[in-house]
């Protein structure tokens, strides 16, 4: 654990994701390495599927509905139409190019055709891109892992594949029910959990885990997607404001690292390094045609409705990153005894290794090329505690570097009636704030709100922290339905004249 969470470090600053570290430490430990024998492949698919079930949960707690909001359409159809066609023809290069058998070729090409969530979360945050194609990224890695295993579980079952039109009512079918499960159990959990107040801080993301978890139970056990699921149940929940925030998001970040480091080193410690020699070359033909056929084409053809520019097709395009995912679908067909399963295995495993360490370095520089690097102002750290018996609500605000709540006094803030900043922590000590106390970056303050007012409270803070004293004046406006927070349109367009006369 120790060498795993140094390797972070490591892989941070080479843009590197840390999996191929973490895939190291298995081999070095395995037969080929200290000698450890590990050949349970059923063990490590279930492992494997209950570690995809915490980080999808950990890549949904994180997700900003309003970035992958507009995201949404563009994400839908790559992973679903986009998935057919880098099936369709990763499977065609796999057989006429590789020599492998059509049913291991409709395999292989199911199984690599699925973007990895561990990899494009961990990648894409370090790399600073435009909301809207790190909303499409992320939304496609976690929409795609459901059809991809539908995919894989229906070509590795024994005798013939059913038609392929009963084979898309059934991704549909499932898809849909795995859906309605995660958005019933997302939506109902994040009521419950606003509405609750829990005796312990330390409580509350034990619970937002749990619920995420028995997203994916609900969906399985109805015969939908789990994954999908999981991923809308942890969507929801990530975007509804709950109490205690930060300690949430941060303890399903550790679990999401625990579970990487553990797959990860599983799928290590499974595979046999000395067998790889004879499936190294179809392994980097086949990863050749996904990289520059398949994934360029399933791109082109799912964004053509949506007037994609080509500078982010071509981003979207190479920003395919494959990792755990593959590697674990590759275990269904073992677990199923699908001939030549092994190789499958094998050549997935080199494939995902070979481009991850092409793919993952070079995408910080191809995003710099292509003029679509981006700076992201911090978020506004706001952390929110019931007071049940007092129908009120406790927010602890940080104000980031960057934010334009530096310089703003008190007064300037103009938090609705029922709020009010009672606590200002500064360098280590604290006061109680005058009207006229000027914020500054770093500071900590304690905000007081009733129930009726509370997110009409976080929203105008939100909007100071971005647009800075006068958002909702110059047109910064925190939300639609904040009006008892915001200048009329009439105050705005007076504003308006003025400033032209104060300008002229």
């Amino acid at each position: 654990m120790l060498v795993a969470v140094a390797a972070v470090r490591i892989s941070s600053r080479s843009g590197l994701p840390s999996l191929l570290i973490y895939l190291g430490i298995g081999v070095a430990i395995g037969q080929d390495g200290i000698g450890v024998s590990f050949n349970d492949v059923g063990l490590t698919q279930v492992i494997g599927y209950a570690a995809l079930v915490v980080i999808l949960a950990e890549g949904g707690l994180g997700t900003k509905w309003h970035e992958i909001k507009p995201a949404l359409p563009a994400a839908a159809v790559l992973s679903t139409a986009g998935v057919a066609v880098s099936v369709g023809v990763t499977a065609a290069a796999a057989h006429y190019l590789a020599g492998v058998d059509w049913r291991q070729s409709l395999i292989i090409g199911a199984v690599v055709s699925s973007t990895d969530a561990a990899a494009v979360f961990s990648v894409l945050r370090n790399v600073p891109l435009p909301a809207r194609l790190t909303g499409v990224l992320e939304a496609e890695s976690g929409f795609n892992d459901a059809p991809v295993v539908i995919l894989v579980v229906a070509f590795s079952a024994a005798g013939p594949v059913e038609h392929w039109y009963l084979l898309l009512g059934k991704i549909a079918l499932e898809l849909a029910i795995g859906a309605a499960a995660g958005l019933a159990i997302g939506l109902l959990g994040a009521y419950t959990m606003r509405h609750v107040a829990l005796p312990a801080s330390g409580l509350y993301p034990i619970a937002v885990m749990a619920l995420a978890v028995t997203a994916y139970a609900a969906g399985a056990l109805a015969h939908g997607s789990g994954f999908l699921a999981v991923y809308l149940a942890a969507l929801i929940l990530g975007n509804a404001k709950l109490p205690h925030w930060p300690a949430t998001r941060g303890f399903a970040e550790g679990l999401g690292w625990i579970a990487q480091i553990g797959m990860f080193v599983l799928l290590g410690l499974l595979v046999t390094p000395h067998e790889l020699g004879d499936d190294i070359v179809p392994a980097l033909v086949v990863g050749l045609v996904l990289t520059m056929v398949a994934r360029p084409l399933s791109v082109l053809l799912s964004t053509a409705p949506f007037r994609t520019p080509w500078q982010e097709k071509a981003l979207l395009s190479w920003a395919g990153l494959r990792g755990a995912v593959p590697i674990v679908l590759a275990t269904i067909p073992m677990v199923a005894q699908v001939d030549d399963s092994r190789r499958i295995f094998n050549i997935v495993f080199v494939l995902v290794i070979v481009y991850t360490l092409v793919q993952g370095p070079t995408l910080p520089w191809l995003a710099r090329r292509l003029d679509l690097g981006e700076s992201e102002p911090q978020d506004l750290g706001i952390e929110s505690a019931p007071l049940e018996r007092l129908r009120g609500h406790l927010l602890s605000v940080a104000v980031p570097e960057g934010s334009k709540m530096h310089g703003v006094e008190v007064s300037e803030l103009r938090l609705p009636a029922g709020a009010a900043v009672t606590l200002v922590v500064r360098d280590g000590s604290s006061f109680v704030p005058g009207p006229t106390t000027v914020l500054r970056h770093g500071d900590e303050l304690l905000v007081v709100a009733t129930d009726p007012v509370r997110d009409a409270a976080e929203r105008r803070l939100r909007a100071v922290s971005e647009g800075g004293k006068l958002a909702g004046w110059l047109g910064s406006v925190p939300a639609p339905d904040t009006a008892a927070a915001k200048p009329s349109a009439k105050a705005g367009a007076k504003w308006g004249l003025v400033k032209k006369k104060l300008v002229k």
